[in-house]
């Protein structure tokens, strides 16, 4: 068998047997025809042939296979059943094979069906269509050879027919609409239905009249504004719209829109006038009327409706209130006039529309005037200076006095009602004016106070008036005789003379503004006492700094520029010793002080001492005043003072002793009193009278003198004194130490007892208790 390559039978060499040498395929090749040779093996070989056909028999192998794997159709609604929609086809390679069709699915209601047909599947309509239902199928066909099959999908879309007309939802329709909306503001969209598809279902919409004030969109039925709308104008409109499809014929249908036009707060309250004017009396009771604004709104409703407010406008700072529903403005409190004579207030209408709207108006409010405020001076208290020696009749000042009230409320009277007896000033009732009706002297008056009194009837006001008058220089200085009286205490201490101002000379000018100069005229060439002319300011000179008794007589002169005075300064010196100081007493005066004893008694409480020691006036030397500050608030005045007897005999003169002075002093205490007119006390000068020392077992009195102390000055009398400084010693008990003998000495504490008695402490000191077999101290 010679065979190409690919060829799908062989034969056996030695059997003859022809197989199927690979895979036959009948839709291939259904025929073969080949030529088999057969050879023997002898020597030549010889050979014979033969031709074989082979026929493929077919055998199901092969599936339908459709020619299209997807169909499409469309179909009208209304088809009439039995309609072909189309057919599909199917193809088996196999022989003598058979087709069957079939729907597997997507067939809803069973609306279609198949048959076989030519070799095809005719689908036609077995149920009448509705679009709304089912707008496509989805057909799932199957081919099938009885044993294998295919599928093919098949879309069937349904389309729409003018079935249907336009069918708005209501056959009227209400809609509102605020007046305030701008134009092209959509109203309402007015929508219809179709139940049909594309051009059937697509609808055009028209207004059936023609309403200027609204336009409709043809393609959606929205309603718009095409002007401005007014409720105060029209409250309503009714309009007429038909919706139409655009199938073939149109079918349409009409409803009808009422739109209500809503009021909106577009108009503001207006005022009946533009302004307003009112006055009332400044007096009147708070929630007293004044008049009423009145105001009108066009809107409606709450929109309509008006109150009236002062809320941000201007109250008069709380003066006013208004009433809300009536417009009547009222006080609140009392009004002044005299504070606030006229009021511009601002109220406003309100409506209660939301937003609200307000509109505001001018109130004048004038304040009337009543007498309800007394006249009031400048200030309480009025200084006036007026030169001393003024002409009578002269006009010193004018005292005027407001009253804020206006008319005859501000009418005012004067008259002095106090300080005017006698009658020395005269006001005249009208203008105020202040005359001086008699001569006017600084040194016998310097000041007159009266009261001033203003009167608005029934209201009055006061004020005090100082008229101070101002000095002239008509008055000469005044100067007295007078001494300085230096007692020079000679220490071993330094510093003790006094080198600086020891007082000044006791000039006086009843001229208060006069400026005076002081000078010696005579008497004063050696400069014992230098004077600053300028202030009057006394020092005594280093040279009186010995221990030399002296007296001088000076004549001093002081001048005020114009007028001029003299008298005379006497200068005594006298030498402090120790044995003058320690023959000294102290006497107590009652009620006395330093300047009084000084000026005018000390020479007569000189002249009684001397009287009743019977010793020259000379010999008493006084040398110390100080008052007792150990007496609380009593006013007693220490006199220390020693008396020189005159000589008598050998011995020559001697000081009484203290002992002495203080026996016949008190003694003659009642003839001291009436010779001096000073009243003297019992002697305490004697500081351990008041037992200082604790435990103390004697007190002894220790005097020591100051003579750093300042000069004491009486208008006529500069005097020097030495002050006694009073001391004390404890000498103190055994037992006891320190200063007062306050501190107790524990006395067994050296052992004193020793080693066979036992020590026991006792106020002032200790005893020894002897132990047994022992005794002695």
């Amino acid at each position: 068998l010679e065979t190409s390559t690919g060829f799908p039978f062989t034969i056996n060499n030695s059997t003859g047997w022809i197989v199927v040498a690979s895979e036959l395929d009948r839709e291939l090749v259904d025929f073969y025809s080949f030529e088999v040779e057969a050879q023997d093996q002898g020597n030549p070989p010889t050979a014979s042939s033969a031709s074989v056909s082979v026929t493929v028999l077919d055998v199901n192998d092969n599936s339908p296979e459709f020619t299209q794997r997807e169909y499409g159709a469309r179909l009208n609604e209304d088809a009439a059943v039995g309609t072909s929609v189309l057919t599909v086809s199917a193809i088996d390679r196999d022989a003598n094979s058979v087709i069957t069709y079939q729907i597997s699915s997507g067939n809803t209601r069973n609306r279609f069906s198949i048959t076989s047909q030519s070799g095809g599947g005719l689908i036609s309509l077995a149920l009448p269509l509705d679009y709304k239902l089912e707008r496509q199928y989805l057909l799932s066909i199957a081919a099938s050879d009885g044993t294998r099959q295919d599928t093919a999908l098949v879309v069937v879309n349904v389309t729409d027919a003018n079935t249907h007309r336009p069918v708005f939802q209501s056959s009227h329709y209400t809609v509102n609409i605020n007046e305030d909306r701008p134009v092209g503001t959509t109203v309402v969209v007015i929508s219809a239905t179709d139940e049909d598809t594309g051009e059937n279902a697509r609808i055009t919409y028209l207004m059936e009249d023609s309403i200027p004030q609204f336009r409709i969109a043809a393609e959606t039925g929205a309603v718009t504004t095409q002007m401005e709308l007014d409720y105060e104008d029209q409250v309503s409109y009714t309009l007429a719209i038909t919706a139409r499809d655009n199938g073939i014929p149109q079918k349409s249908d009409t409803t009808y829109l009422e739109i209500l036009v809503s009021d909106v707060n577009d108009n503001a309250p207006q005022f009946l006038r533009d302004s307003y004017q009112g006055s009332i009396y400044e007096d009147v009771p708070a929630f007293t009327s004044v008049l009423q604004v009145s105001a009108t709104d066009r809107d409606s409703g709450l929109n309509g409706r008006v109150f009236y407010t002062f809320q941000g406008g201007d109250d008069g700072d709380g003066d006013f209130i208004i009433e809300s529903t009536s417009g009547i403005v009222r006080t609140l409190r009392r009004l002044d006039r005299e504070n606030v004579p006229f009021y511009t207030l601002r109220a406003f209408a309100v409506d209660k529309g939301v937003p609200a709207k307000r509109t505001p108006v001018e109130i004048q409010v004038t304040v009337l005037d009543v007498n309800d405020n007394p006249p009031v001076f400048e200030r309480d208290e009025f200084d006036i200076f007026v030169e001393e020696n003024s002409p009578i009749g002269l006009v010193v000042a004018r005292i005027t006095a407001t009253d804020p009230d206006e008319g005859t409320n501000a009418q005012i009277m004067y008259q002095i009602v106090e300080g005017n007896i006698p009658e020395v000033f005269q006001l005249d009732i009208f203008s105020g004016e202040l005359t001086a009706l008699a001569d006017l002297d600084y040194e016998t008056k310097a000041e007159y106070v009266m009261v001033i009194q203003a009167t608005s009837a029934p209201l009055v006001s006061r004020a005090t008036v100082h008229v101070r008058l101002r000095d002239a220089n008509d008055n000469s200085p005044q100067l007295q005789n007078f001494e300085i009286i230096f007692n020079n205490y000679i220490t071993n201490r330094t510093g003790s003379f006094p080198g600086g101002v020891i007082g000044r000379i006791p000039a006086r000018d009843p001229d208060v503004s006069d400026s005076l100069t002081y000078s010696f005229e005579q008497g004063n060439e050696l400069k014992l006492v230098l004077l600053d002319p300028r202030t009057g300011d006394l020092r005594l000179s280093p040279a009186l700094d010995n221990n030399r008794p002296l007296e001088a007589v000076m004549r001093v002169s002081v001048s005020d520029g114009v007028h001029s005075a003299s008298a005379q300064c006497t200068l005594r010196v006298t030498v402090i010793t120790d044995e003058m100081l320690s023959n000294s007493i102290t006497l107590r005066l009652a009620n006395m002080s330093q300047e009084r004893f000084l000026s005018p008694l000390l020479s007569r409480f000189l002249e009684g001492v001397a009287t009743v020691l019977g010793a020259p006036r000379h010999r008493v030397i006084l040398f110390n005043i100080q008052p007792d500050t150990d007496v609380g608030p009593a006013r007693i005045l220490n006199v220390s003072l020693s008396v020189l007897l005159p000589a008598a005999g050998p011995a020559g003169a001697r000081f009484l002793s203290s002992e002495e002075l203080q026996e016949r002093l008190y003694l003659n205490r009642s003839l001291l009193a009436a010779t001096s007119a000073q009243r003297v006390l019992p002697f305490d000068d004697n500081v351990c009278l008041r037992e200082p020392c604790e435990n103390y077992l004697r007190c002894v009195s220790v005097l020591q003198f100051d003579s750093s102390a300042p000069f004491l000055a009486s208008p006529t009398i500069l005097f020097r004194p030495i002050r006694p400084v009073p001391g004390l010693r404890c000498r103190c008990p055994p037992g006891f130490t320190g200063d007062y003998c306050e501190t107790e000495i524990d006395l067994c504490y050296s052992s004193p007892c020793g080693g066979h008695g036992r020590c026991r402490s006792r106020e002032g000191g200790y005893t020894c208790e002897c132990h047994q077999d022992f005794t002695g101290e």
